[in-house]
């Protein structure tokens, strides 16, 4: 029915938040899909150890994590959607269910590494988003004092793939000095926070995942039919 107050709104595709739809009775019971990228190809990559501390944490806590190793991934729009770099990380994307990206921070900003990652990630296929409504942890480490810069940045990229991500996050300063010559992570603050960081995600992913799709439906778009959707946003990501 039409109202009064709300001349502007298509009460066709107007709906009221349901409570049974965010806290469905049947629970997905498999271990939460986590994908993890980093932002350095170096040898002794302090963005990769950080993320296989992290990897380690999210399978102890019941999780199944998998890496994305960046090298051999072209630049994007320098290499066809069918390059086998470009298809694994695709394909981990849609499999995901929440994702941690650690970025270094390299002139007050994170890699082109990490950016390059996540351009090759399209933001539909079809008029499917791999990312929306899936969680997403932020860490950045820095060879200096500890910064907030490389974190901001990918919060940003986060909302724009309409992604979930968590309050919490870690910035160690000073990477350097807080691995060990294994590779380990030292016992720190730093670590703890880590340690903070991986619990969040894994709760939040838990809290959502089943209930994703509907957590990040708009009216506005109710309002569009898919061929519609899947055009306006193809021509955003060009």
């Amino acid at each position: 029915m039409q109202s009064t107050d709300l001349p502007n709104l298509d009460f066709q595709s107007f709906e009221v938040p349901d409570l049974v739809r965010l806290l469905l009775p049947q629970r997905a019971v498999h271990l939460p899909r986590i994908l993890l990228l980093y932002g350095s190809a170096r040898e002794r990559s302090y963005s990769r150890l950080l993320t296989e501390e992290a990897a380690r944490l999210l399978r102890a806590m019941g999780a199944e994590p998998r890496i994305f190793d960046p090298r051999g991934l072209p630049l994007p729009d320098d290499a066809p959607d069918d390059h086998p770099k470009v298809q694994e990380l695709r394909e981990l994307a849609l499999w995901a269910e929440g994702m941690v990206w650690t970025s270094p921070e390299r002139h007050g900003a994170m890699t082109g590494i990490l950016k390059a990652q996540i351009d090759w990630i399209p933001l539909a296929v079809g008029a499917v988003r791999p990312t929306q409504g899936k969680t997403l942890a932020v860490m950045q480490v820095s060879g200096g004092s500890q910064s907030f810069n490389a974190v901001n940045q990918m919060r940003v990229l986060g909302r724009w793939m309409r992604m979930l991500t968590i309050p919490n996050q870690s910035s160690v300063a000073k990477a350097f000095m807080e691995f060990d010559d294994a590779g380990r992570m030292k016992p720190s603050p730093y670590y703890e926070r880590v340690v903070d960081v991986m619990e969040e995600l894994i709760k939040f992913t838990i809290l959502t995942r089943d209930c994703a799709d509907y957590l990040v439906d708009r009216y506005s778009e109710r309002r569009e039919s898919t061929e519609a959707l899947s055009q306006r946003v193809h021509q955003r990501s060009i």
